[in-house]
């Protein structure tokens, strides 16, 4: 299996998988009708106070524990979102495969600057 054959595998089944937990948790979300003590119209409400900020990590994945339906979204999301970022990670290991320095050095820039937006960014403005 090549490099563009990993990639392309990587970005299907991380599609596939953050769709199944995306309608998942929404079907989830309808047949119970509240999710983290909010009900369904607090929920869908334009004016609605549920926002990500809400939702750290470590909630997510003890909320899908318990089949709470917006934690089973979000944790969807967070795959769709690591996706692609995977896709870099590839790509650095596929330059360096090919040993093309220039495209391996920059490709290794995109994935820094992707960790630290995802990750320090956030602690940095949240103080």
């Amino acid at each position: 299996m090549d490099f563009n054959d990993l990639i392309g595998n990587a970005l299907r089944i991380g599609v596939i998988i953050s769709s199944a937990f995306i309608i998942l948790g929404s079907v989830l979300l309808f047949v119970m009708g509240h999710s983290n003590s909010y009900t369904l119209s607090q929920i869908s409400s334009p004016e609605s106070v549920v926002n990500t900020s809400e939702f750290p990590p470590t909630q997510v994945i003890k909320g899908v524990e318990d089949l709470q339906p917006l934690d089973v979204i979000f944790l969807g999301l967070m795959i769709l979102i690591a996706t692609p970022v995977i896709r870099v990670a590839l790509g650095i290991a596929q330059f360096a495969s090919e040993r093309n320095k220039l495209y391996t050095v920059i490709t290794a820039i995109v994935f820094f600057n992707l960790m630290f937006a995802i990750f320090i960014l956030p602690l940095l403005i949240g103080k």
